[in-house]
């Protein structure tokens, strides 16, 4: 699966998916976009999720009509062991991913 992750995740998270095709918005060139046109560009790009710690996104952002999904980590920080502690979540979550859905993944 293809991934993209958004700017406010750490960048090295990356190397957590190995089994995936896994990008960083700077790296696609999909920086500094707002979040409906980082949708669209990161769907146009061929990108089938974008990850996102943005908790108000599926409230800003509708996914209908679009084959991308959202995953939205709901962490204690931003810092990369935060996030970090989701990876398992996240992977067992990009399995059953279904195209256009919103999922958030939290500490529980």
């Amino acid at each position: 699966m293809r991934v993209l992750l958004d700017e406010c995740i750490d960048e090295e998270l990356r190397h957590c998916f190995r089994s995936h095709v896994c990008q960083t918005c700077r790296y696609a060139g999909l920086k500094c976009l707002a979040n409906g046109q980082l949708i669209a560009a990161a769907e146009k790009s061929g990108f089938e999720v974008l990850l996102t710690v943005d908790q108000n996104i599926p409230y800003q952002q509708s996914l209908r009509g679009h084959e991308i999904s959202v995953m939205v980590l709901q962490a204690r920080t931003t810092k990369f062991d935060d996030p970090m502690a989701l990876v398992p979540d996240v992977l067992t979550e990009l399995e059953d991913l279904k195209p256009g859905q919103y999922v958030r993944i939290g500490i529980r």
